[in-house]
């Protein structure tokens, strides 16, 4: 008997009659031969950690430009804690932690540079719009390894497509909007409970807001610290799925409605703030006038991104390289085209 065959048998034995079991998959868009030793979502968060667009998070934007500070969060960093609340969920609740560490790696591959101002740019420019979980997903099935994909499973591309809401629903009524498996419903609870946290502190760093403007009523409910918080609405999402006897996976209201309050509270005095917002609207400058200039010089960006002419619009490839960029990348390639350069022969 494989390895591989071993630990599948072994999640039978201890997980939850609710996890997705990596035998029962329903596979993957190209059929290929199994590991012999990693189960199907284990080798699926091997491709992703491997992947040169997990690599580009850390030099991506999460909240504050560029920072210098080296304890601000960059989109890798809010990665890895998405991926480490996550799975403290998930195996408490014996669900597979292979399949939700394999989606929360992969949530914000096709996330832009500059945080949500790259994305608002993009969704306004490019024909048909732009929203980073399309793109996630085309970035594992199209863009990585050279346009081959990384050929995911279906439960991790469900889950990586489904897992944000934006301001909208944390467990939206819509099902169609809401991942198949429990654990890809656990990635977009997850996902919002380390941003309005580690947002809340980075702002609280940048001296943008101090702990006496948080509001008093999310904060009682929640708690008083960073921690705290994040102990309690862990706590939480797993006592409400136990009282549904794990089938279900969601916030006490009280929870949900503390968490949507203190996250409209961020998109006032932090999202758009003017401290914050000020940067974006130069940042969105910058992507567009970079969109512009390569939809002008085909060669010079076929070029410079390496791609080649496809049966897909220039514009598609325009707006994938833009949207793969990182922001020293995009900043430093601006400076190139648009701004002079000193000259240096003497």
């Amino acid at each position: 008997m494989k390895i591989r065959e071993m630990l599948e048998q072994d999640e039978k034995v201890r997980f939850s009659s609710h996890a997705q079991f990596s035998s029962e998959s329903k596979g993957r868009r190209i059929e290929e031969e199994e590991c012999e030793i990693r189960p199907a979502y284990q080798h699926d968060r091997d491709r992703i950690l491997h992947s040169k667009s997990f690599r580009r998070l850390k030099h991506k934007t999460q909240v504050f430009l560029a920072p210098t500070g080296d304890h601000y969060r960059t989109r890798l960093t809010h990665t890895l804690e998405v991926s480490q609340i996550a799975r403290t969920i998930a195996k408490s609740l014996r669900l597979n932690e292979d399949l939700t560490e394999a989606i929360a790696l992969g949530h914000d591959l096709g996330h832009t540079p500059f945080g949500h101002a790259g994305e608002a740019v993009l969704n306004e420019i490019f024909p048909g719009g732009f929203q980073h979980p399309e793109q996630s997903l085309r970035v594992v099935d199209v863009l990585e390894k050279d346009g081959k994909g990384l050929n995911l499973t279906y439960e991790v591309r469900d889950g990586i497509l489904k897992h944000s809401k934006g301001e909208g629903e944390i467990i939206s009524s819509d099902p169609q909007s809401m991942p198949e498996t429990l654990e890809g419903k656990i990635v977009r609870v997850a996902d919002i409970i380390a941003y309005v946290n580690h947002d809340i502190d980075d702002a609280m760093r940048a001296g943008v807001i101090a702990h006496r403007d948080l509001p008093k009523g999310c904060i009682k409910i929640l708690g008083d610290s960073h921690a705290r918080r994040i102990d309690a609405m862990v706590k939480d999402v797993i006592e409400v799925a136990e009282r549904a006897d794990g089938r279900e996976l969601s916030m006490s209201q009280a929870f949900m409605e503390a968490t949507e309050k203190l996250r409209d509270f961020l998109y006032k005095e932090v999202y758009f703030g003017m401290v914050v917002y000020s940067n974006f609207i130069k940042a969105s400058k910058i992507l567009k006038e970079l969109y512009y200039y390569f939809l002008d010089h085909e060669e010079e960006f076929l070029k410079e991104s390496g791609m080649v002419k496809a049966d897909e619009p220039l514009e598609r490839g325009v707006c994938d390289f833009i949207a793969g960029m990182t922001d020293r990348y995009a900043f430093n390639f601006y400076e190139r085209i648009f701004l002079p350069q000193p000259w240096l022969i003497i």
